[in-house]
């Protein structure tokens, strides 16, 4: 008999890392069900890469959804009163940056549990990252460990015994390199991502936000040029 395929859900925000997630679960034989989301953050540029990756790599669906984090702001990435920092002089300590949305990544591994509940997929992937990070407290293994006991406590799929939910973080000791290096070695087209959190007018990424000076040391640490385009020689 032949063994059934596996489904996955798999947040896909357009960006280098959860684009090397989705590479990371198709390759592991997963048929993926992607989900995105227009939260009314500072630009949709993401969406579009999110479109983009998920047809280059292929999924068997791909649902955008549609939140309002800007009503609660909190957030440079969520209000346009509060500016993006640039060139921070310590990407990898100090306080929880204004770039953190609040609770985000439980909002979005929330609808993912739906989503996954509905389309019986009992595996969730997210590409959170706990060693090159901006110091997120929704990206740390601890509260993936927590999310995970909650699915599997809040669900009718999971307590009626029809499977056990997991949350896959392929990438989450990687530093950017070796996920960049990853992704290259699973075929990821990196120029369909976007990963600024400050464009420009033409959608040009920033080259100084922390996002994007992220990833440009991941491409020079992994000894390759980052094929996105920047509003500035770079």
């Amino acid at each position: 008999m032949m063994e059934k395929t596996k489904k996955a859900v798999i947040l896909l925000s357009g960006g280098l890392d959860s684009a090397t997630t989705l590479a990371i679960a198709t390759d592991a034989g997963f048929d993926c069900y992607a989900l995105s989301f227009g939260y009314h953050q500072r630009h949709c540029i993401e969406l579009k890469s999110a479109e983009a990756v998920a047809k280059s790599i292929g999924v068997c669906e791909h649902k955008i959804i549609e939140i309002d984090l800007a009503a609660f702001g909190g957030s440079a990435l969520t209000d346009e009163k509060i500016a993006v920092p640039l060139d921070n002089p310590s990407l990898d300590s100090g306080p929880i940056p204004i770039t953190y949305v609040p609770a985000r990544n439980t909002i979005f591994l929330s609808y993912g549990l739906a989503f996954a509940e509905v389309t019986g997929s009992y595996d969730i992937f997210i590409g959170v990252n706990a060693t090159d990070y901006s110091g997120y407290p929704d990206c740390r293994a601890e509260y993936i460990a927590a999310f995970e006991t909650l699915a599997n406590l809040a669900t009718a799929a999971a307590v009626e015994n029809r499977g056990k939910f997991a949350i896959h973080t392929p990438i989450i000791a990687l530093s950017k390199a070796e996920i960049i290096k990853k992704g290259v070695s699973l075929g990821v087209d990196y120029s369909l991502t976007h990963s600024c959190y400050n464009p420009d007018s033409a959608g040009l990424a920033c080259g100084h936000c922390d996002s994007c000076r992220l990833r440009l040391r991941g491409f020079a640490q992994a000894g390759l040029k980052d094929p996105v385009k920047y509003a500035e020689n770079l």
